[in-house]
């Protein structure tokens, strides 16, 4: 080793330690051919259903295939103050049970709609629940589930915590994956990859709408918006995986209405 390395590596710990002080963190970047590999398999399939909005134009209102006959409860964590999508939900006869600790009671009331002042985390504690404890604890012991999650940057854990046996039965799950500008450093990268192979293992993804509020970020030749809606249907229930061929979908609506709509590039993910 040159004298040149020995320095800079006696010096890397020191700079880590003084960046983390200044409450900087610094990780190894992703490979960009890695992140890019991970945006190449998170292009839609046409599953054979029409999609369906359920819930309000915007924000809160989520794309869904039309295969909801059957559906014996739709979990709902992550509320804030609307419940328009549990709403499109309960209209359908769907029994709703929500859950969200940043609030104290259901921004609706409706008879179909169940509310848990709680947060979802990967322990039951005194102000969180697993996914499996909520589940088991409130769904009919049979049938297919829908999952829709907005819970702020912790859907990963939660996804990664959450039983075979419960993810099996979600027919539909529609997530809203928050800070995937984290996919260029190495470590974030590792967990995402992890969700998503999960997540694949079992579903297909039917539809993907990127979230304007947070824009694009881009480095190395490589964009990657930092949230994403996406819609999973169980492998099952799919008919075909023929690519989707157009994005955004015509039911899609900007999030916010005064920011411009961010073209998805997970359709390209060719470098530029």
């Amino acid at each position: 080793m040159s004298l040149l390395e020995t320095v800079s590596a006696r010096l890397r710990p020191a700079f880590a330690t003084a960046m983390l002080t200044a409450g900087i963190s610094v990780g190894p970047p992703s490979d960009p051919a890695q992140v890019r590999e991970l945006m190449a398999r998170l292009r839609p399939v046409d599953a054979g259903f029409r999609l369906v909005r359920l819930g309000d134009d915007g924000d809160g209102g989520y794309l869904a295939p039309d295969d909801l006959d059957g559906v014996v409860a739709c979990f709902s964590p992550g509320v804030d103050n609307r419940a328009s999508f549990e709403l499109g939900m309960a209209a359908r006869g769907v029994p709703c049970f929500l859950a969200d600790g940043t609030v104290p009671r259901s921004p609706v009331e409706h008879e179909l709609l169940h509310f848990r002042s709680t947060n979802i985390g990967v322990v039951d504690g005194p102000s969180t629940t697993t996914m499996d404890s909520w589940i088991d604890g409130c769904a009919p012991p049979s049938g297919d589930l829908v999952l829709q999650m907005d819970i702020e940057g912790f859907e990963v854990p939660a996804l990664l915590n959450i039983s075979d046996r419960n993810l099996a039965r979600c027919r539909i799950m529609i997530v809203e994956f928050h800070e995937l500008d984290g996919l260029f450093a190495r470590a974030t990268l590792r967990q995402l990859q992890a969700v998503f192979d999960r997540l694949l293992a079992g579903h297909h993804l039917v539809h993907v709408h990127a979230n304007n509020y947070g824009g694009v970020v881009s480095r190395r030749g490589v964009g990657v918006p930092r949230v994403i809606e996406a819609t999973f249907l169980r492998r099952d229930r799919v008919a075909s995986t023929r690519p989707v061929a157009h994005l955004p979908h015509p039911l899609d609506i900007r999030n916010a209405p005064h920011l411009p709509d961010v073209q998805f590039p997970l359709l390209d993910p060719s470098p530029h």
